[in-house]
């Protein structure tokens, strides 16, 4: 999901709350904060010799001892557009770190609701960023190294 996207859908609703979905449905607790606002760019050369450039919208959550906290809808398109002078364009993926014993980075996929309560609750739907060989054809992987995730020695896959 594009930042845009989801500052667009979350304004829908002011006293929207807010629920994080970790993959394999485990949510963090309600009373997580969004510490930081960050424009993460990352230049590199691929496997292959390309070289290559990403960027997202990366937001940090952390959950503290306060139990009471609670972050809205409206608080959190706030957050996002404190954050959106960083952004030449609000077109950028939105990705989530969260502290699991390490800091572990994952994709928003998309936002769920719920209007069944008097307050309408926003589901952040997150997912597992994976790693993968974005050359398979420089580098000799085949096909059938890369669905089953692994390479043969001398293969000169990388």
């Amino acid at each position: 999901m594009l930042m845009q996207e989801l500052i667009e859908y979350l304004s829908k609703e002011q006293r929207g709350a807010l629920e994080i979905a970790l993959p394999g449905g485990e949510t963090l607790p309600e009373h997580f904060h969004i510490t930081e606002v960050g424009r993460v760019r990352k230049d590199f050369v691929d496997c292959g010799g390309t070289p290559r450039q990403t960027e997202a919208c990366v937001l940090q959550a952390w959950v503290a001892d306060d139990v009471d906290h609670r972050l809205t809808s409206h608080k959190l398109v706030k957050i996002l557009e404190l954050g959106s002078s960083l952004f030449p364009s609000k077109d950028v993926p939105v990705e989530m770190e969260i502290d699991r014993g390490t800091v572990s980075l994952f994709s928003l996929q998309r936002i769920e609701s719920s209007a069944e309560q008097s307050t309408p609750i926003f589901r952040l739907v997150l997912t597992s960023k994976h790693t993968e060989c974005l050359a398979p054809d420089r580098c000799g992987v085949g096909l059938q190294v890369l669905s089953t995730g692994s390479c043969a020695p001398g293969s000169g896959c990388c």
